[in-house]
């Protein structure tokens, strides 16, 4: 019953506002006829050489802030920059993110990830680089787990209370991925890459209490050292992209199957071996404006053999840029296996294009070790958005969102460019 109350509220919601946006259209896609943040802000500052400084401005800016009591306040920024490294008529703009926090309990964050092309597309490099010590608000494994969940309220995924359910991670984290793709084809490419994931000091807090944690018994069972492990292995992809933009893009493709070679001689604590797969598809519902946009994003993981680190293992938030699971904490479900799907509406609000909408739906499963099989059990999520244009020229938004889940979870979201 409340699965079918969560989705026909989510139907009503989109019916909405498609009702109120889809109205009588006109040409709005020539970029002078757009106004973004920049332009506010120079018609106010009245700043010379308007036209010259807009154009070298594709850098944007947004604070995060947060609290939680494992962590206490949180403050930081992420920063978002894009650059064409080649002829934009044929070369896809190259994009990166970098973002830190830190908070008044000693926790500390710094990640840089990058999306970059080279003329023509002949080459496309993918990287995560992260340096941290924090704090992970674990749940346990599997989905539907009904008993003793409760969640609570949170912003940009943390929540501002911790539940009796809930068991803070504390740990050193040290990731490294790359990935190099080349075009075999058009709009084809082949893929091979590294990825070290390093997780020390380990400490379970609730273990140190005497409770029989998810993190403890998964290790036990496993054979992991619950204060220390790696998976260190070789990726392998094959990519089909024609997506027309990275940032937000109006239309096209985006087709990712790959496996992960966990190797116990390249540092692995445990071999494993992991499928993942991953699609991005965007129709424009029109020509004269196309920013009218539905989405469609799917993302999994799939354990084939092997044993794989608790903190390792897929779910909420686990996409390059953390955004899935709008509604719930980042790891809110994790699983052996894990499989994510999300569709979403994007409109315009305003007729020089600063605001725009969204209105989105998700649902999310995973497997465990006690029986619950993947797509077993469903967790569903929605919510509607705010899109404020920051630089039209790179199509860099800043995105609001409220989200509402399952057992009392509800949030709000903010980010930089589309979660997808």
């Amino acid at each position: 019953m409340y699965k079918t109350i969560l989705f026909r509220n989510a139907l009503v919601i989109v019916l909405l506002f498609v009702a109120i946006v889809c109205h009588a259209q006109r040409d709005t896609f020539d970029l002078s006829r757009q106004k973004d943040l920049l332009d506010i802000a120079h018609s106010i500052f009245k700043a010379h050489d308007t036209a010259s400084v807009k154009n070298k401005s594709t850098i944007a800016l947004l604070p995060a802030l947060g609290y939680n009591p494992s962590i206490g306040f949180q403050i930081g920024i992420n920063m978002t920059g894009g650059k064409y490294l080649g002829n934009k008529d044929n070369t896809t703009m190259s994009v990166g993110a970098l973002g830190g926090y830190v908070t008044t309990k000693g926790i500390v964050c710094l990640q840089f990830r990058h999306n970059a092309f080279t003329e023509k597309n002949k080459w496309n490099f993918q990287g995560n680089w992260q340096v941290s010590r924090i704090v992970t608000l674990d749940y346990g494994v599997g989905t539907g787990i009904t008993e003793g969940n409760v969640d609570d309220f949170s912003i940009i995924g943390i929540p501002v209370r911790n539940a009796d359910s809930v068991y803070p991670i504390k740990f050193t984290y040290i990731r490294f991925t790359e990935r190099a793709y080349r075009e075999i084809a058009s709009h084809l490419y082949a893929g091979f890459g590294v990825s070290v994931d390093i997780r020390t000091k380990i400490d379970d807090e609730k273990r140190d209490s005497g409770y029989l944690t998810p993190h403890y018994l998964y290790n036990n069972y496993h054979g992991f050292d619950p204060q220390h492990y790696t998976a260190s292995g070789f990726l392998f992809d094959l990519l089909y992209n024609t997506k027309e933009h990275p940032n937000r893009a109006y239309g096209g493709t985006y087709a990712d199957v790959g496996v992960r070679v966990n190797q116990t001689w390249v540092g692995s604590t445990k071999n494993s071996f992991q499928a993942f797969t991953e699609l991005r598809k965007y129709w424009s519902l029109s020509k004269r404006m196309p920013e009218h946009v539905i989405a469609f994003w799917h993302w999994g993981s799939y354990r084939l053999s092997g044993d794989i680190p608790y903190l390792e293992l897929p779910g909420t938030g686990s996409d390059t840029y953390a955004r899935s699971g709008r509604g719930y904490t980042t790891g809110r479900f994790k699983g052996k296996s894990f499989f994510y799907a999300e569709t979403e509406y994007r409109f315009p609000l305003s007729d020089n294009h600063l605001f725009g909408g969204v209105v989105f739906c998700n649902v999310q499963s995973g497997s465990n070790d006690t029986g619950v099989k993947l797509m077993q059990n469903w967790e569903p999520g929605y919510g509607l958005g705010l899109r404020v244009l920051f630089n039209k020229n790179t199509r860099t938004n800043i995105c609001f969102d409220y989200a509402r889940g399952r057992y009392g979870a509800s949030g709000f979201f903010l980010g930089l460019n589309e979660v997808f």
